[in-house]
């Protein structure tokens, strides 16, 4: 009897090792190390980099070992920011390296070269071949988007590039959103979204809880992400989505405003209220900005005259486009920076 009782109670503990043993490895896998790259571009946007940073940092305090956070350029040096702070990568960019990542982050910035030379294409197309999720902080969904990897992908860039993007890359959906978390793809066009887009991620790469606990530790008010991923335009009414509609097909012949209530169906009295309350401003305003916006994207991404570009955003001579231009952007356009076409 005592004989079997050991063998009982030998038996019992061996299941008991067993079961903390699968126990242990299943922990282990659940928290593996997710590494996770960030490919620094000249003059990339340094508050959108710290601000995903910060979630990643936060989440390896709450639990340390959670991420790995790797930062690249293409020389090894530092690289300048946009503020003028330089940031010197720490791992090499290798293809041992790159194949570790789970998440490898393109960040662009204003004035980060919008050129796509060939050694970023064929990193990008590389990393593409990996399982491994790709993503982009201010402009860095353009980089993507030109290496082909974001047709059929909703997609977020800064609205600086958003049209130059949706024009060189017809086959993505160029979001209005400040972030889009698309499958294997995720871009953030301003330091909110990429917090945001950052907090998406690591609630799917390892678990919603470490993400729930990155927001309470940082004390970020969640009504300021809440909306991140909605444009501003669904906060609209439809009478004035409409007429923004009107405006924006009709930049070249601007609609007189008695035309904008006969198609809207309003009155101008009508109209003046729906923009004062709602974007708090008046529709010639609204309508003038639109159509220097326009010409901004022209000058920035054509290879069309000065005068060109003033007919085809409604202005009946140069002299007048000028200070117009002028006097919303604070110079000429004729100063404006012509990016390569």
């Amino acid at each position: 009897m005592p004989i079997m009782t050991t063998a009982i109670d030998n038996g019992w503990c061996e299941t008991i090792a067993t079961s903390a043993a699968q126990h242990r490895a299943a922990t282990h896998a659940a928290q593996r190390t997710a590494n996770i790259g960030f490919l620094l571009l000249d003059n990339f946007s340094l508050p959108c980099f710290t601000q995903a940073l910060d979630v990643l940092t936060t989440a390896n305090l709450i639990r340390p070992g959670s991420v790995k956070v790797h930062t690249f350029g293409y020389r090894n040096s530092e690289v300048m920011s946009d503020l003028a702070i330089p940031i010197r990568p720490n791992t090499p960019l290798t293809d041992i390296r790159i194949a570790d990542l789970d998440l490898m982050m393109v960040c662009g910035g204003l004035r980060t070269p919008r050129q796509v030379p060939d050694w970023l294409v064929s990193l990008l197309k590389k990393l593409a071949g990996f399982p491994i999720t790709l993503g982009g902080l201010w402009n860095g969904a353009w980089y993507l988007g030109r290496a082909g990897l974001l047709d059929g992908y909703r997609c977020a860039i800064h609205s600086e590039q958003r049209t130059a993007l949706s024009e060189r890359s017809p086959n993505a959906n160029v979001s209005l959103d400040s972030m889009v978390f698309d499958r294997d793809r995720l871009t953030a066009a301003t330091p909110a979204g990429a917090f945001e887009v950052m907090r998406k991620w690591l609630a799917k790469a390892c678990e919603p809880d470490l993400a729930e606990a990155v927001t309470s530790l940082l004390d970020y008010d969640h009504s300021r992400f809440q909306r991140t991923s909605e444009s501003p335009r669904r906060k609209l009414c439809k009478p004035l989505r409409e007429l923004i509609t009107l405006m924006q097909a009709n930049l070249e012949e601007p609609l007189e405003p008695e035309q904008l209530a006969h198609y809207a169906g309003l009155s101008k009295r009508q109209i003046q209220r729906l923009f004062r309350e709602q974007l708090g401003t008046s529709p010639q305003k609204y309508y003038l900005q639109l159509r220097l916006n326009e010409s901004r994207r022209l000058i920035q991404n054509s290879t069309f005259s000065m005068l060109e570009v003033a007919i085809a955003c409604g202005f009946v001579s140069g002299s007048h486009f000028s200070k117009c231009y002028s006097d919303v952007f604070g110079y000429p356009p004729s100063r404006e920076v012509r990016h390569e076409v």
